[in-house]
C-alpha cells in the first residue's frame, strides 16, 4: 500500500525559504518519479506541475516559474523526498502535494500520477 505524507508548509514572508518533505512507503523513491505539484487559492481544480525527481538525483524538472529558485533532493535512507524553497513570493502561496509517477520519465503532468499525498499548506505573505 502506497502512502505518501507531505509536511513542512507554514507561513513566511516573500523572500523567505522552507522545506517542504514527502516521506513515502510501500514504494522505492529510487526506482519511480515523485513529483511535487500546487494548487492555489481559487484554482482547485488546477493542480500545478512544480518539480519531480526520477531515475536518478541529476534527473530533475522544474516548472519555469520555480527554476532557480526551488531544489529537489532525496534521501534513499529515508525513502524521503524534499523541495527546498527559497525566494519565495505570493505567487507560490499553493497547497503542495507530491505524487508518484511509475518508472523514470520525468513529467509534471499530474494526470500521470497515481498516488498522492494529503498537500501542505504554504503561504507567503507580501
Amino acid at each position: 500500500d502506497v502512502q505518501l505524507q507531505a509536511s513542512g508548509g507554514g507561513l513566511v514572508q516573500a523572500g523567505g525559504s522552507l522545506r517542504l518533505a514527502c516521506e513515502v512507503s510501500g514504494i522505492s523513491i529510487h526506482e519511480n518519479t515523485i513529483g511535487w505539484f500546487r494548487q492555489a487559492p481559487g484554482k482547485e481544480q488546477e493542480r500545478e506541475g512544480v518539480s519531480c525527481v526520477a531515475h536518478s538525483d541529476s534527473a530533475t524538472m522544474y516548472a519555469s516559474s520555480v527554476k532557480g529558485r526551488f531544489t529537489i533532493s532525496r534521501d534513499r535512507t529515508k525513502n524521503t523526498v524534499w523541495l527546498q524553497m527559497n525566494s519565495l513570493k505570493p505567487d507560490d502561496t499553493a497547497v503542495y502535494y507530491c505524487g508518484v509517477r511509475l518508472g523514470w520519465r520525468m513529467t509534471l503532468d499530474p494526470s500521470e500520477y497515481y498516488a498522492w499525498g494529503q498537500g501542505t499548506q504554504v503561504t507567503v505573505s507580501s
